[in-house]
């Protein structure tokens, strides 16, 4: 899926059902360059209406998975003065009705909220540990939510 800022990776998930359930593929190392691979991994529950962001990372890749049970509107914000998207913005709506994975380089703003009506689950495997090893070193974050003067703002 084009996004259309530089270097964001949208790769739409595949759904595999049978009798038991499903079963979808998040990280294959066959599918991901190796700078990008995962050090860690999280999952995280974000109420319906709640949003979580903006911010942004100086070195770490966010590899998200958006499989539901609710969709997230996720935003996107070129902050890289080199890049030629620079200060484009993107919205796309990921999750139950679209299961994908968002590939989020350094310096691109992001954001997401749960647009549902049901508590929904986002799965994330940086390429960088929180905290650094031992959670000894500044986190990799820069929080844009803090500012209220901010230019990455959610639509309301």
């Amino acid at each position: 899926m084009n996004i259309e800022i530089e270097d964001v990776i949208i790769r739409e998930l595949k759904r595999y059902t049978d009798h038991r359930g499903w079963l979808i593929e998040l990280f294959r190392q066959d599918e991901l360059d190796k700078e990008l691979f995962p050090v860690m991994s999280y999952i995280s529950e974000t109420k319906p209406g709640i949003a979580r962001g903006p911010h942004e990372h100086v070195d770490q890749t966010d590899y998200f998975g958006f499989i539901g049970p609710s969709d997230f509107d996720l935003y996107l914000w070129d902050n890289r003065e080199n890049s030629p998207t620079y200060k484009k913005k993107v919205v796309v709506r990921l999750g139950s009705s679209k299961p994908a994975v968002a590939i989020v380089p350094p310096g691109v703003v992001h954001a997401y909220r749960n647009v549902g009506d049901v508590p929904g689950i986002v799965f994330n495997a940086p390429n960088r540990l929180f905290a650094g090893e031992g959670k000894k070193e500044l986190i990799d974050e820069i929080r844009h939510e803090d500012d209220s003067d901010s230019q990455f703002k959610l639509d309301d």
